[in-house]
């Protein structure tokens, strides 16, 4: 059995009503949920809340939510692996243990469904514990420079003060999108950064951290842009 767990809960503070606020003509999360659904690649997609607005408008996007978050794994502390392994053990306490499952950012809507298969794909072959996206940064980060107690600015790595850029290795980071796991990685509390982990490289023009109300803005102008250059 293979699920979708998008874990969405409720009490945003920086961006009220993150989950379900409209994001270019839908709720965000519809996107997320369409998404999955449309890669054709789970038995189930749940949404984990502990908020029953959230719960309805995921039911009437498509997604089922089974059970309602407990709310010791719905602070501001609980990480995503917990979360997905309430579910997982849920899932498997009243259908059926999954193989695989797929957590999805609620405000994620820039994934795509092949992008969801191409993960599942690549997590069976490499018989890896988890694959998720990432994305290269847009500079060197050997390049890095950080400002001092004295308001002064040096270099993290003075060693690289003289190397061209085109000579450094490029860097990737965590593009917070999504993550395929084993049933057993996720159950057992593995760390997605544990060793056994492979990723999937997506363009960072389809990559954008939504944190703050600047955050939104600029997702959606980047997301109406990418419509508007798909259709060209």
């Amino acid at each position: 059995m293979r699920v979708c767990v998008i874990p969405a809960r409720g009490g945003s503070k920086r961006i009220p009503n993150k989950n379900i606020r409209d994001f270019c003509g839908k709720p965000i999360i519809a996107w997320s949920i369409e998404t999955a659904l449309a890669s054709e690649c789970f038995d189930e997609v749940l949404v984990s809340t502990d908020d029953e607005d959230i719960a309805a408008v995921a039911r009437s996007a498509g997604a089922t939510v089974p059970f309602m978050r407990p709310d010791s794994l719905a602070d501001d502390f609980t990480g995503t692996v917990a979360v997905i392994s309430h579910a997982i053990n849920w899932v498997a306490d009243n259908w059926e243990s999954p193989d695989y499952a797929c957590c999805l950012y609620a405000t994620a809507p820039f994934v795509r469904p092949e992008d969801i298969r191409f993960g599942l794909e690549k997590i069976i072959q490499e018989q890896a514990d988890y694959v998720f996206s990432v994305a290269t940064f847009e500079s060197p980060i050997q390049r890095a420079f950080r400002i001092n107690n004295d308001s002064r600015v040096e270099m993290m790595y003075p060693e690289h003060l003289n190397s061209r850029s085109q000579d450094l290795e490029e860097a990737y980071y965590n593009a917070g999108q999504f993550y395929w796991g084993s049933g057993d990685a996720w159950c057992s509390g593995k760390r997605v950064l544990s060793g056994n982990s492979c990723p999937i490289v997506v363009p960072r023009g389809r990559v954008q951290d939504i944190d703050t109300l600047e955050d939104w803005e600029h997702a959606e102008l980047l997301f109406n842009w990418l419509i508007e250059k798909e259709k060209m």
